[in-house]
């Protein structure tokens, strides 16, 4: 898998199993995904941290597009896609979520 390419203002997480630099968590929710001037489209979200997201969609999203995710909830959250493995994409906020947001995400999750 090729490392994920960002160009400013997002910065790269390291993706290594064992020295990943934001805490995630598993989750599984259905959210909502679109990228510009697209209809938006349902992903399951399979986890998360601060700094971005992991989903699974049969829709194809490429490296580099910038994509706002819809939470139940919450306001469209920006994003971009930093890699992509078939059917299966990260994705890195364009501002890290806060704390309590996050606790508040991964509460909805668990409902």
């Amino acid at each position: 898998m090729e490392q994920p390419i960002f160009t400013p203002p997002f910065e790269s997480v390291d993706t290594g199993n064992d020295s990943r630099q934001a805490l995630r968590k598993s989750v599984k929710m259905r959210a909502h995904l679109r990228d510009r001037g697209q209809t938006r489209f349902e992903i399951e979200v399979t986890d998360l941290s601060l700094a971005g997201f992991r989903a699974e969609t049969s829709f194809t999203l490429w490296p580099g597009t910038v994509v706002w995710l819809t939470l139940p909830g919450l306001a469209g959250l920006e994003a971009v896609v930093a890699w992509r493995d078939k059917f299966k994409y990260g994705c890195a906020f364009a501002k890290p979520l806060h704390p309590a947001v996050f606790e508040h995400i991964i509460a909805l999750s668990q409902r």
